[in-house]
């Protein structure tokens, strides 16, 4: 790479790259952003994956935190979000399925019994609105809604399986509750696991759950076109294996997990430091699947059919063995499935009439075991004759997942494990976790707080930081 005299050098383009970047390139740096995919945007992607004229997210889809994330809201881009007609959805073998609506009231309305807490619960939280969201997004310390916080904390700290068993009652409640859970990866029986239940509750009221129309590429396509504007470079398909590659810069934003780190800058990080980094821990794995379909999924429930997330796996006790299972290393015969229905909120993705669809369950973090029988068997439970629409069928499993993207590593999109002791040490136990022991070199990734999610709040810190060095 050239050495013309950037004041920044960024490498890797996700979510939480770019945003370090803009932030970097607002201030007035030159930035340089160096990507070793093809094409930018890590986790950020739409590629046709099946057939011509589908287009398909790669990884990250559904964008909520991007549209409540403090550091999106700065940034000002133009991104056309999509909604579905109802965020999403949790069907049930012996009844209609569970929606959640927009309006919480509505969602409790459904629950029977259980309303009411819905609405003591993650009604509260909404009603906290954007300042809790932005407290808990930001870096550990004085919380910007402190009562708010407080009351949140209460209860996300809690297993899954506390929160269900003493504040809801009923069935379909605490089903909605497993499969909202669910989405941290980690055994429901997990300290911190409500949390990120509630968490994605709360943000499918206050913001929703949109696409990006035209896929989630358009967000990464919007962020390199602004930081261009902003007098940056952004060259792609070149790896960076060891810092020694990159231009002399004052300041360098990694988007990459502490494994990727230690092969670019190990022999130069001090030995505790690096012990640190090893010690880190990574989640499970995903097994996905994309298709191309000649119609709309023909669900039992027909409401179903509005909802842009599904979550697939029945009752709390059956959702809550699948991901036990996970986290004992064993591949579920049942497993939690989390399920996107693009073209409810963006016809555009498919040819008219025709539909994409994609879904992933959970496995053990590398593991080899190729689950589309089981995953479609979910989706038949609930859709009978999905399998008849079926045009194409893209299959990636962890190791592929990791070839194309390495920090999906064995297929973790978390960026590692989200366990409450790497809630407070990610990547270790640190004031400033995003700073390295290397000077003017941070990181920035989804292995730094707030965690996994397109919400660019790791490189936002990580870039305000680089920007108090003198």
């Amino acid at each position: 790479m050239r050495a013309d005299g950037f004041d920044a050098v960024v490498v890797g383009s996700g979510p939480n790259g770019l945003t370090g970047a803009l932030t970097l390139a607002s201030a007035g740096r030159r930035v340089l952003l160096v990507e070793g995919a093809e094409r930018f945007g890590g986790g950020l992607r739409t590629e046709e994956l099946t057939l011509p004229g589908y287009a398909h997210d790669v990884c990250a889809s559904v964008l909520a935190v991007t549209l409540a994330s403090p550091a999106f809201r700065e940034l000002d881009l133009k991104i056309d979000f999509a909604h579905p007609d109802i965020p999403g959805a949790h069907p049930l073998d012996d009844g209609p399925a569970v929606l959640v609506h927009r309006d919480p009231a509505r969602t409790a309305a459904g629950l029977g019994r259980d309303g009411i807490a819905w609405l003591e619960t993650v009604g509260a939280a909404v009603r906290a609105g954007t300042p809790l969201i932005d407290t808990l997004l930001a870096p550990l310390g004085v919380p910007g809604a402190p009562l708010a916080a407080a009351r949140f904390g209460a209860l996300g700290l809690l297993p899954a399986t506390a929160l269900a068993r003493t504040v809801f009652r009923g069935e379909r409640a605490r089903a909605v509750l497993a499969g909202m859970s669910a989405h941290s990866m980690l055994d429901l029986g997990a300290a911190l696991s409500a949390g990120y239940g509630l968490t994605l509750a709360t943000l499918a009221h206050l913001v929703g759950w949109p696409v990006a129309r035209g896929g989630s590429q358009t967000v990464a396509d919007a962020m390199v076109a602004r930081l261009r504007e902003l007098g940056g470079e952004a060259v792609s398909g070149q790896w960076v294996g060891d810092l020694a590659e990159l231009p002399a810069a004052r300041t360098v934003l990694l988007d990459v997990t502490p494994r990727q780190f230690l092969r670019m800058a190990g022999h130069r990080l001090p030995p505790g430091y690096r012990r640190g980094l090893a010690r880190f821990r990574y989640g499970p794995g995903v097994f996905k699947l994309d298709w191309a379909l000649s119609g709309p999924v023909p669900w039992r429930d027909p409401a179903v059919a509005r909802a842009g997330t599904v979550h697939l796996g029945g009752t709390f006790a059956e959702i809550a063995l699948s991901e036990a299972e996970v986290t004992a290393g064993r591949h579920p015969r049942r497993p939690y499935v989390l399920l996107v229905q693009p073209c409810a909120a963006d016809p555009s993705r498919a040819p008219e009439g025709r539909h994409t669809l994609w879904a992933y369950c959970h496995v053990p973090n590398g593991s080899t075991v190729d689950m589309t029988e089981a995953i479609e068997a979910q989706i038949e439970r609930f859709a009978p004759g999905f399998r008849d629409l079926v045009l194409a069928r893209a299959a990636r499993g962890p190791a592929e997942l990791e070839r194309r993207n390495p920090n999906l590593v064995g297929g973790d999109i978390g960026g590692g494990l989200a366990s409450l002791w790497q809630f407070a040490c990610r990547p270790v136990l640190s004031p400033r976790p995003w700073c390295t022991p290397l000077r003017g070199v941070y990181l920035c990734s989804s292995s730094t707080p707030p965690g996994g999610g397109a919400h660019g709040m790791g490189g936002r810190q990580a870039a305000r930081l680089a920007l108090r060095e003198p």
